[in-house]
């Protein structure tokens, strides 16, 4: 056998233990641990002093493990032996207890023990968090009828690495409630992708049974997801904000980003902006010191608090001298879209650059030198410089008659529009989802991406724009008008863009006339 010692310095007098004293084949692992530990405690008294003739054969050793009669003698310090001899007596006396006192019916019946435990209260199992949390109902601030007054609401916070199960869980929900409510119709998908920052409110009733869930996927945006049985069905409201019209004015020194900054546009805000007039105005290559912006946009509030923006309502444009102005509207349908005060769409049939570049890398030029090549060779289209990945859109609505690769052009699509107009897109690093031969296609649709397939030396864009089989310089030719306000629209439309152009010329005055000051 195998001699063993436990580890450890301890002043005073060493006391011997034998191991194989508590391997008794009758008596329970358990059992056999109490009796090892209280039976050869009492051999000894405190002070390490034998208690009986039999203990004295005990030898003392300074801690080394000795033979005694075929067995291994083993070593402990006093303040352990202490420490056993009190935790032996703890254990002696609960086992005994337990031995006395348990009826034979319900001595280690699972069961009974389990019945006995009191069912705890739900808000007991909530955590400290979630005690700490306001309890409120946002559908009362969403005219949405109050939650009965039995059910318990807790509100909890979306954290960065949350899903559904893991809210679910520190609220003491089941599984089986995440996969209902997940799979509830038609908005159950919704639930798949919640973001940080968004508020759940959970409803659950006197037994902590899940009966309503509250999703504020917006700051007016609620959706609300109730049981009915073993399922729950699903809606979305949507409150209606307080909209405030507010006015923008700016001059650009630089670019239209760092004048729209200066003015106190959100970048959102800007975007929009440019690509109201984005078929009038290159904002890459037309701007010019001096051009200004005037715009009349929607500030949205809820319950007095600041939401976000709403619609840019009117704005006007000045570039190198030229005005461009346009005015949101609605019509009969419901269709919104911006036309000019006489009508016109702001839209062209196409856009003037079907993606958004940093630079042109390389012009229309009929006599261009290639620059692999190094021969005269015609460059009938414009390349624009991009990062690889950039979204391609469509320039205009129409079919994709070709979208294949060749060893020059790489990845390219070809659109029809109409019978009048060809545009063509080369070098693609992928296409677009669904673009394939023979898809419909509408302006602004991304039907590929940039990239430097084919005979490019960069990532870029060549864009061709035939009309009538023959090559145009995509940024000098005349664009066609999209369609104008329909004639039975106009009687409604020229009230409303005289209201406008009379709030934008008013706004502009007061401008005028505070920087006269």
């Amino acid at each position: 056998m195998k001699s063993g010692r436990r580890k450890g310095v301890a002043s005073g007098p060493q006391i011997c233990i034998l191991r194989d004293l508590c391997k008794q084949p009758s008596i329970s692992y358990g059992f056999r641990r109490i009796f090892f530990v209280s039976n050869c405690l009492t051999f000894f008294d405190v002070q390490g002093e034998p208690k009986s003739e039999w203990a004295k054969q005990f030898k003392y050793v300074d801690r080394q493990p000795i033979q005694l009669d075929g067995y291994t003698i083993l070593q402990f310090p006093r303040p352990h032996l202490v420490l056993i001899l009190l935790l032996s007596l703890a254990l002696t006396a609960f086992v005994f207890d337990k031995l006395t006192d348990d009826s034979e019916d319900v001595r280690f019946n699972t069961g009974a023990t389990l019945a006995a435990i009191p069912d705890a209260s739900p808000l007991l199992n909530r955590t400290a968090l979630e005690i700490r949390e306001t309890k409120t109902d946002p559908e009362s601030a969403r005219g949405e009828p109050p939650a009965p007054a039995q059910w318990i609401a807790t509100k909890s916070e979306v954290r960065p690495g949350d899903n559904l199960a893991l809210i679910f869980k520190r609220n003491g929900l089941s599984p089986t409630d995440v996969y209902a409510i997940s799979n509830a119709q038609p908005l159950g998908k919704r639930l798949r992708n919640i973001f940080p920052g968004h508020e759940l409110t959970l409803y659950q009733d006197d037994a902590g049974q899940l009966m309503k869930l509250d999703y504020a996927s917006g700051p007016l945006d609620t959706l609300i997801y109730e049981r009915e049985g073993k399922l729950f069905t699903s809606r979305q409201v949507t409150a209606e904000p307080d909209r405030i019209i507010a006015y923008k004015h700016g001059v650009i020194d630089h670019s239209l980003f760092v004048a729209s900054q200066r003015a106190g546009l959100t970048d959102n805000l800007t975007m929009r902006l440019a690509q109201i007039f984005q078929w009038d105005v290159d904002f890459v290559l037309d701007i010019r010191p001096g051009d200004a912006f005037y715009v009349l946009f929607e500030e949205l509030f809820h319950d007095n608090k600041f939401v976000g923006y709403g619609e840019i309502l009117a704005a006007e444009f000045v570039n190198q001298g030229d005005h461009h102005r346009a005015i949101l509207y609605t019509d009969d349908n419901g269709d919104k879209d911006y036309f000019a005060p006489n009508g016109t769409s702001m839209r062209k049939a196409f856009l003037r650059a079907p993606v958004e570049f940093s630079r042109i890398s390389s012009n229309f030029n009929l006599n261009r030198v290639h620059p692999l090549f190094k021969t005269v060779r015609p460059h009938r289209g414009i390349d624009y410089a991009a990062p690889r990945g950039t979204p391609i859109l469509a320039a205009g609505d129409g079919r994709v008659t070709r979208a294949s690769r060749t060893k020059p052009n790489g990845n390219y699509v070809v659109i029809q529009h109409g019978e009048q107009f060809v545009t063509k897109y080369l070098h693609l690093s992928k296409f677009g989802r669904g673009i394939k031969s023979g898809a419909k296609v509408q302006q602004g649709q991304t039907i590929g991406y940039v990239g430097a397939t084919g005979w490019a030396t960069a990532a870029h864009l060549h864009y061709e724009f035939l009309v009538n089989g023959v090559n145009k310089n995509p940024r000098t030719v005349s664009l066609p008008d999209a369609q104008p306000i329909a004639g039975s629209e106009m009687q409604r439309f020229k009230p409303h863009a005289a209201e406008y152009a009379a709030k934008l010329d008013l706004y502009k005055s007061q401008v005028a006339v505070a920087l006269a000051r």
